[in-house]
């Protein structure tokens, strides 16, 4: 099904890229210095291991990856189908101008010129 997307492009990421031994050359290292402490339950803390073995990210950086994913998708907004088209035909529409709009624009024509 087609979609729109609406709002600001993807926010670029706030978080400096460590640097590694493979790619010299990239940003410098932004050190970690701050903590932050979870109360988990059992299940949630097995489901954080099993996604840090699948992809190779620290407790910290899945953590940050997830929060900054779920702010990007807070400043968007998707249009499915008659939201869509309902849109679309809204920003098409030709507005005439107010009357009063016009009259103010003709009126600093006649004082400026």
């Amino acid at each position: 099904m087609p979609y729109m997307t609406i709002g600001s492009p993807t926010m670029p990421s706030m978080h400096k890229k460590t640097r590694s031994s493979k790619t010299p050359g990239s940003a410098r290292r932004e050190l970690k210095t701050q903590r932050l402490e979870l109360r988990l339950a059992p299940s949630a803390k097995a489901v954080i291991h099993q996604a840090m073995a699948v992809t190779g990210l620290a407790a910290g950086d899945l953590a940050y990856e997830g929060a900054r994913r779920l702010l990007d998708e807070h400043q968007r907004m998707v249009l499915l189908g008659a939201d869509r088209d309902a849109f679309l035909a809204a920003i098409d529409r030709v507005a005439e101008p107010a009357p009063r709009l016009v009259e103010a624009l003709k009126r600093h024509r006649r004082q400026l010129g």
